[in-house]
């Protein structure tokens, strides 16, 4: 049997083609790194790089990208329908907290809130310790310039339970959507939201002290908020479809 010996140091040599996109898609996986084919390929959208599904995943494994998976976390079987869904931007806030540490030691604190409809994040407040009358505070500051929610969902942190707290939310004339003890996803919007967060943003930093954690943590909400295509939203980024509902909502109040 006879064997070509050029055939021995032959090396599979990409299509010339497929070499910019792939140029890109590198560049994009690493600006982010957590980003799998399906967002690189609407960010390449963005780019006027045209790409069908199926291509994109086969150049995506062709030049050896790939996101390292998560370990499935077991899940209570059954459904269970979230109470107060949103029906609109404003109808319910959810809430909760996200732990991390400084390479100096100082702990990192962070309240985050997102609207359930839009899947926006309206805030991310850091500090060391965080309680309730701040939570008043941060709250207080976001109903200014976005309005009031009907609910705010929430565990029942003491935090979120305080007698402060709920007086307030009563004065506000907003109602306290407190999820059952140890049931998270009855929480899911703000589960979801600081799994990505801790996956995307705290997993890749490492902040020196906590004033850095807050100007690189306010980067990552805005990044969020207005570059991260939401597949939820059909690939919209949060603010986007909220500028599309609030015109949507325009157009009909017209329209009446």
């Amino acid at each position: 049997m006879q064997v070509i010996r050029s055939s021995l140091s032959y090396t599979h040599k990409m299509p010339g083609k497929n070499t910019p996109v792939i140029d890109t898609m590198r560049t994009l996986s690493g600006q982010f790194p957590r980003f799998g084919s399906r967002r690189i390929r609407v960010l390449l959208g963005r780019e006027g790089i045209v790409v069908g599904r199926d291509r994109c995943a086969a150049l995506w494994a062709q030049a050896g990208l790939q996101v390292p998976k998560k370990r499935c976390r077991r899940r209570v079987a059954g459904s269970r329908p979230s109470p107060h869904a949103p029906a609109a931007r404003n109808s319910v806030w959810c809430y909760d907290f996200v732990f991390d540490a400084c390479a100096n030691g100082q702990q990192v604190k962070c309240l985050t809130v997102v609207d359930e409809y839009t899947r926006e994040c309206l805030a991310i407040d850091v500090a060391g310790s965080i309680r309730s009358s701040r939570v008043i505070e941060v709250l207080s500051r976001l109903i200014s310039v976005h309005g009031a929610p009907r609910y705010l969902r929430s565990d029942n942190g003491p935090e979120f339970v305080s007698t402060a707290l709920l007086k307030w939310a009563v004065q506000e004339q907003i109602e306290t959507a407190l999820i059952d003890p140890g049931t998270p996803w009855q929480n899911g919007t703000n589960e979801s939201f600081n799994g990505k967060f801790r996956d995307e943003c705290l997993a890749m930093e490492w902040f020196r002290n906590r004033i850095e954690a807050k100007i690189v943590i306010e980067d990552c909400r805005t990044h969020y908020n207005e570059v991260r295509p939401h597949s939820s939203l059909q690939h919209q980024t949060p603010a986007e479809f909220r500028r599309a509902s609030e015109c949507n909502s325009t157009t009909g109040a017209v329209n009446l």
